[in-house]
């Protein structure tokens, strides 16, 4: 039956693919999803307060993306970090996902920031902060990606003061981390990050950290929407250190890779497309580059759609497709973000989601639509 959208009808799919899961590890790629937070619906918050977090649903994602032999980056961007889920909240979380992966076996690395920091700080304050983050995650038994840090940016006075920042937290990490860099398309507050607003020079100062300690750095992480910079990138990096893209635009094409190497994976649009993700990803594991970007090319619409500007709102998009695909029995957002995309825009993301065959039940996806069209008056 044609649902009337915003943009006009369409005719939903009435078959989704066949993705079953599969938890064995995927070879010749390492992936990682950056998985989201489901919010409790019935908790009495508003958007300033604590976030309200559903464990039992938000674990249970989880278990979903390693059932299908991905990697969960947990709080990160994509769990609302900074925007809705606290240092507290994202604490928590931590302690929770790194328990569930044990008891399955699944791969989990966690993000360390400076979030508990709530004004103005000192360089000393933003190392301090970043060590007690480090320390959790590390004690949690989780490997450590080391997040850009809004404290940092507003208090280094140029490259050397990230040098030092960084070289003083490697120095304390256990184990190898991966750093992140992270646009700030997707955080403004992020301008201007490694000491220059010159992308040229900030490469420079960030490739100086990975070389001075290579030993300390599994790999990088690069959210910046340019593939060209994080190939330039890629081919610079020391011997055995990773590049993990995070580039949700032109994921397909560095994933693939060239005759001078690739990138393995930790996207936020992996959340909601973790089972096609994870499919494509085993046929490349047979060699097949061209299977791999038959299947990832057609999603690229759907993650720039998402990601669409301001970008920082493309986890209200994920947690549609949470809902719709059935992972969630609501649409609610810690921070009350749900509100923070059009209904053309959510619209748009169902009926692209749809065409590609990500919903497991397309019946339940369609009338949920209907729901969210009639709660917005839009329903025929």
């Amino acid at each position: 039956m044609t649902i009337q959208l915003p943009q006009g009808p369409y005719e939903p799919r009435t078959t989704p693919l066949d993705l079953k899961p599969s938890g064995a590890a995927l070879a010749s790629r390492t992936v990682f999803s950056a998985a989201h937070v489901v919010a409790d619906p019935y908790a009495d918050v508003s958007p300033d307060d604590p976030a309200a977090v559903d464990w039992d649903a938000t674990l249970a994602f989880r278990r979903h993306l390693w059932s299908h032999g991905l990697g969960v980056a947990e709080a990160m961007d994509t769990a609302q970090r900074g925007m809705g889920l606290d240092w507290a909240g994202a604490a928590e979380l931590i302690r929770r996902s790194a328990a569930e992966a044990k008891s399955v076996g699944g791969r989990i690395a966690c993000g360390v920031g400076t979030d508990q920091l709530t004004g103005p700080a000192t360089l000393p304050e933003v190392r301090a902060a970043y060590e007690e983050q480090l320390a959790l995650v590390e004690g949690s038994g989780a490997q450590a990606i080391v997040m850009a840090s809004r404290a940092l940016a507003a208090a280094a006075n140029g490259p050397e003061d990230y040098l030092e920042t960084y070289a003083h937290l490697l120095r304390q990490a256990t184990e190898p981390v991966v750093l992140h860099w992270l646009g700030p398309m997707f955080d403004p507050a992020l301008e201007g990050y490694w000491g220059s607003t010159d992308l040229d020079a900030a490469t420079d100062t960030f490739l100086k950290v990975i070389a001075e300690h290579p030993d300390k750095v599994d790999g990088i992480k690069i959210s910046l929407l340019d593939a060209r910079r994080e190939i330039d990138v890629r081919r610079r990096l020391p011997s055995g250190v990773r590049c993990y893209t995070g580039d949700d635009f032109n994921y397909p094409e560095l994933i693939a890779g060239d005759d001078r190497g690739f990138s393995h994976a930790l996207l936020g649009i992996f959340d909601p497309l973790g089972p096609l993700a994870a499919h494509a990803v085993r046929v490349l594991d047979t060699g097949d580059a061209q299977g791999f970007r038959t299947l990832l090319d057609p999603t690229v619409e759907l993650s720039r759609h998402l990601f669409e500007t301001p970008t920082r709102f493309y986890k209200t998009g994920v947690v549609l497709l949470a809902w719709l695909a059935g992972h969630q029995d609501h649409f609610t957002m810690v921070g009350g973000l749900q509100s923070a995309r059009s209904l053309p825009h959510l619209a748009k993301a169902y009926e692209l989601a749809d065409r590609l065959g990500l919903f497991p039940d397309p019946e339940l996806a369609e009338s949920r639509m209907r729901a969210l069209l009639a709660v917005h008056g839009g329903s025929r």
